[in-house]
Order: C-alpha cells, then sequence, then structure tokens
C-alpha cells in the first residue's frame, strides 16, 4: 500500500486552533416532504463521527464538507443536509454549526465563528455543478474556493474515493492532506481481501443486475474459493444454463458472459453455486397489493411470474457454503428485502455471517442497509463498509481517485 499521512499522524503533528476541512460521506436516506426530511438510516453518519471526534477533541476547527444524493448542481431543498446537522451534533455531543451554502457567505461565516473543538457542516457540496464536473478547470476553481475554508485536508468519505470530483481529489491537490480513519480501516480490510485472504475465500454476489459486478467478478475468479449468486442478477446465470426465468430481471445481452464465467470457474476449480430454488411472485411488490409468495424449484420459474429472492432450501445451501470458510465479502441483496416476503434469503446469508470464524466484510450499499434493517447488530460483523461503489471498484483492481491523490 502506498504511503499517505494518517490521522494518528496529523494528530501527532498538532491540529489546534488549525481549520481542518474534513470530506466526510453523509449521504444517508431520509424520508418526508421536503421540509421536514427524515433519516431512515444514520449508519453512515455514525461511521463518520470518530475522525470528527478526533479532530475536534484535538482542538482543530472542523468543517465538514458532503452530499446527499443527486441533486443536479443546484440547490434542492428535498436533498439539504440540515437534518444531517441535527444528528451529527446529537452523535457527537455538541453543537454543530450549519452553513446554508458550500462556498458562499453562510459557509465563510460559519468557518470565522468557529473557535478551537468546534465543528461545522456545509451544505450539500452538490448543490455546486462544478463538484462533479468533467471539466478539470471547472472542478479545480470549484476546489480553490473550498480550500479558502481550511488550513488542512482530511479524506475520511469513503464511499467517493472512486470519483474524480472536486471536494475528494482537486481539493487534496491544494491543502496539506491525511487520510481520515474511516477510509484507513476501508482500505485496509479491503487490501487484506485482495492480498492475503485466510481460505476458504467465499464472496457473495447479489443485487439487481450482473452488469454492476462484472469487473468483481472477473476479478474474484482467480482469487475466490467460491462464488454465491443471488439476488436479481441470478436470473441471467439461470438463463444462460437454459432454464425459463419467467418475467424475472434479465439481462439479455449478458448471457454470454455469464456462460464464460461458468466455463471459467469450472476450469480452474471454482465453485459457482447458484439457488436451487426461488421465492416467486405474479407481480413486484407494491403498495396496492399484497403479496402472494410462493416458492418454486430455480429451474421452474412460471413463465407469467418473477423471482423475489432465493428460496429456503438456496438459503439453507449458502449457509451451509459459508460455514467454514475464514474470509467472506458479501455485496448484494439476495431479494427484495425491503418487503417481508421477499426478505428471508438476505438474512439467511446475514446470519451466516454473524457465525464466520475469520474476516466478514458486508460491502457497503443495500447490504448495509439490509443488515439494519433486518435488526442484526452491525458488531456481529468483522466490517460494514460505507461505500458499496468503491468496494466494487477496489476489488475490480481499479485505481481509486481519492486514495492515489493522497500518496505522500
Amino acid at each position: 500500500m502506498a504511503s499517505h499521512t494518517d490521522l494518528a499522524q496529523l494528530l501527532a503533528q498538532g491540529v489546534e486552533g488549525k481549520r481542518v476541512l474534513v470530506r466526510s460521506d453523509l449521504n444517508v436516506p431520509l424520508d418526508g416532504p421536503a421540509d421536514a426530511r427524515v433519516i431512515t438510516d444514520d449508519g453512515r453518519i455514525r461511521a463518520s463521527v470518530p475522525t470528527i471526534r478526533a479532530l475536534a477533541e484535538a482542538g482543530a476547527r472542523v468543517v465538514v464538507t458532503a452530499h446527499l444524493g443527486r441533486p443536479q448542481g443546484a440547490p434542492d431543498p428535498a436533498y439539504s443536509l440540515a437534518p444531517v446537522a441535527a444528528r451529527l451534533g446529537e452523535l457527537l455531543g455538541r453543537d454543530v454549526a450549519f452553513a446554508r451554502d458550500t462556498v458562499g457567505e453562510s459557509a465563510h461565516e460559519s468557518v470565522a465563528g468557529l473557535e478551537d473543538g468546534q465543528v461545522a457542516l456545509l451544505e450539500n457540496v452538490r448543490f455546486n455543478a462544478a463538484e462533479t464536473s468533467k471539466d478539470d478547470a471547472e472542478r479545480e476553481d470549484f476546489a480553490a474556493r473550498l480550500a479558502e475554508l481550511a488550513d488542512v485536508f482530511v479524506s475520511d468519505g469513503f464511499g467517493v474515493v472512486h470519483r474524480k470530483q472536486a471536494s475528494v481529489y482537486d481539493v487534496a491537490k491544494r491543502l496539506p492532506h491525511a487520510m481520515g480513519g474511516l477510509v484507513a480501516t476501508e482500505i485496509e480490510v479491503l487490501r487484506r481481501l485482495t492480498q492475503t485472504p485466510e481460505r476458504p475465500y467465499v464472496v457473495v454476489l447479489g443485487g439487481s443486475k450482473v452488469s454492476d459486478k462484472l469487473g468483481v467478478i472477473d476479478n474474484l475468479l482467480g482469487k475466490a474459493d467460491k462464488l454465491l449468486i443471488g439476488g436479481g442478477m441470478v436470473f441471467t446465470f439461470l438463463k444462460a444454463q437454459g432454464h425459463e426465468v419467467g418475467q424475472s430481471l434479465l439481462e439479455e445481452d449478458q448471457l454470454d458472459t455469464c456462460r464464460a464465467y461458468l466455463e471459467r470457474a469450472e476450469a480452474s476449480g471454482v465453485q459457482i453455486l447458484l439457488p436451487g430454488d426461488v421465492v416467486v411472485d405474479s407481480a413486484f411488490p407494491s403498495g396496492e397489493r399484497e403479496p402472494e409468495p410462493r416458492v418454486v424449484p430455480a429451474t421452474q420459474i412460471p413463465a407469467d411470474c418473477l423471482g423475489l429472492d432465493i428460496g429456503p432450501a438456496a438459503g439453507a445451501d449458502f449457509a451451509a457454503a459459508l460455514a467454514d470458510a475464514r474470509t467472506v465479502f458479501w455485496n448484494g441483496p439476495m431479494g427484495v428485502f425491503e418487503v417481508p416476503a421477499f426478505s428471508d434469503g438476505t438474512r439467511a446469508v446475514a446470519q451466516a455471517l454473524t457465525g464466520i470464524d475469520g474476516l466478514s466484510v458486508v460491502g457497503g450499499g443495500d447490504s448495509a442497509a439490509a443488515v439494519r434493517a433486518l435488526g442484526f447488530d452491525e458488531d456481529a460483523f468483522g466490517h460494514i463498509s460505507t461505500g458499496g461503489g468503491a468496494s466494487l471498484e477496489y476489488l475490480e483492481g481499479k485505481d481509486l481517485p481519492g486514495i492515489d491523490v493522497l500518496e505522500d
């Protein structure tokens, strides 16, 4: 791993009285009307607290910047970070000043008003189109305005380190910088998965689309001992084997790719385990009708039904395949876990991971949301990632711009 200044080194150098800009990942799900949004899962906020707290307790004047959702480069009340500022303050046990803009008058006033050990949160950085611009000059100009607010930059938003964005990449080139504790932990865990996994090494992949996981499947076929495939992506594999999948989610353009993966796995001694049964219904769940789930063999999905979860036998098979694993990486739910009728497969995998004698990694995104929504204790897992996309790109072997820019 390349050399980076880490949080401990930064704190040892002394940050008292310094303005420290922290790029956190506070992209949490919200519900309710635009003027009364409620946080439905504060996992990312809680994960961001240790780095912010450590800086504040060391006397830094902490300026937090983050995004929420995809507001299309303009202010949108539905994506305001105001509810996040309130929750962050609760978790920190100290007031968090909230700036109504990112680099404007309110931001400068909020930062100027900070005393040692105090914290301010800037409004959604994506309210500025330049944050995500493909034009280097636009991003760099915006990063320069962000850098005016700080003396030091700390990168602690793992969920965005795969993005070449102003508050992630360009600002790090303008300020002395360090890697936050959250990002350092994520990278260390992923390094263990890719370079030194204890065996047996089992990867569980779910989610809706094969195309979202092509790179990671391609790379892990040479590293893992078993791949367990569930979620919506399984139906493209089943179709590639010649089975009827009814109205299930299907990517016709990936059938040849799935066949090639199955052949490669067999040739290289990697086991790809597909579910033997699935839970189907005649329609995708909505609030307008009660689900009518039934279990069928995965090779006999009725033409008028669609698969919405792996079945009970598959859940037991997956749990058995995980039982002796020493390293597990899981990304993507096994079904539509938000609906109780289609949550058992995801629950079975999560339950199996809690018993792993070794390293169990829940790879962010919907998987992390699922374990919390299903009531699991987060401490029962070795690591719950805050960044699904970033962790997948790392496992694909891709460079992460937000990490590379921190190299000393």
